[in-house]
């Protein structure tokens, strides 16, 4: 396939071609105010051109408004584009067809998909995107705007299943900034081939999906309360040592028994959820 690249085409300021068109409708009036007052058919020599001249000149004005292109086609051919807003006079007998510049959005549906650990999850994205080359937009792909959609919505479920929902390391719900710049770039990538750039490319929604959202809510707080406890005993052996040499310092050294039963108390009351009950040791019944 042939690839089409935009090209400036052939144009002059549209009030040259208004002032043509003026001068065109003038020789026509002069020549048909001949024809009916003298019956002369030598101003009919003069009627056909200028009726064919003024219906050239009116035919290639046209107008542009900013942000708005204008392709122009002859016969088939593709003959050049123009961007230039204001008032424009091109080839008449070329069809033009206009495109919009503007910046769009696309918002994708929810999409249920597997995420790379195979948990089912649900994931929309936002999708900013302009056209910046009019020839591709139109003649690259049958319909540009379609093809923004479907490849857009193929590259959300392509990132999904490249990424674990949540995870201690690179996930979707941890790493929202990078997942859209990898997002924005896989979108761009396909999107080369249409002339479509793209300005920005985000999650709108994450979540797992209905299914199993229960299931992995109860997973996530069970994770949730095995780091809390392993922070709680890191710590909690972190303040047994620190106790341990204080006493050390201060000359109170305890044999390995007392140690063992210091540890064995002071981790129970650091670690265990209820409040710790102190326990006096008052001594035996017998001597």
């Amino acid at each position: 396939m042939r690839e089409v690249k935009e090209f400036s085409a052939w144009r002059v300021s549209g009030f040259l071609g208004l002032f043509l068109l003026l001068l065109a409708l003038l020789w026509l009036g002069w020549a048909g105010y001949g024809l009916v007052s003298e019956r002369a058919p030598a101003y009919l020599w003069h009627l056909l051109p200028a009726l064919l001249a003024s219906g050239l000149l009116l035919a290639g004005l046209f107008t542009l408004q900013p942000n708005e292109g204008v392709v122009l086609v002859f016969f088939g051919r593709y003959v050049g584009s123009v961007r230039e807003e204001g008032f424009h006079f091109a080839n008449p007998l070329a069809k033009r067809q206009r495109v919009s510049l503007r910046v769009r959005n696309f918002t994708s549906e929810r999409l249920k998909v597997n995420d790379a650990q195979g948990n089912p999850i649900e994931i929309a994205a936002v999708v900013v995107w302009r056209v910046v080359d009019t020839a591709k937009a139109l003649f690259q792909v049958e319909n540009y705007e379609a093809f923004v959609a479907i490849q857009a919505e193929a590259a959300i479920r392509a990132l999904a299943s490249r990424y674990p929902y949540d995870a201690e390391g690179r996930s979707l719900r941890g790493n929202p900034e990078e997942v859209a710049e990898e997002l924005k770039a896989e979108v761009e990538e396909r999107l080369r081939v249409a002339g479509v750039e793209v300005l920005e490319a985000r999650l709108t929604h994450l979540a797992y999906a209905p299914e199993v959202a229960q299931a992995m809510l109860r997973r996530q707080q069970a994770l949730a309360v095995i780091a809390a406890r392993r922070l709680i005993v890191e710590a909690a052996v972190e303040m047994v040592k620190e106790a341990l040499a204080g006493l050390e310092a201060q000359g109170l050294a305890l044999d390995e028994e007392r140690r063992a039963a210091m540890v064995n108390n002071l981790m129970v009351a650091l670690v265990a959820e209820a409040q710790a009950q102190p326990v006096v040791n008052v001594g035996t019944l017998y001597a």
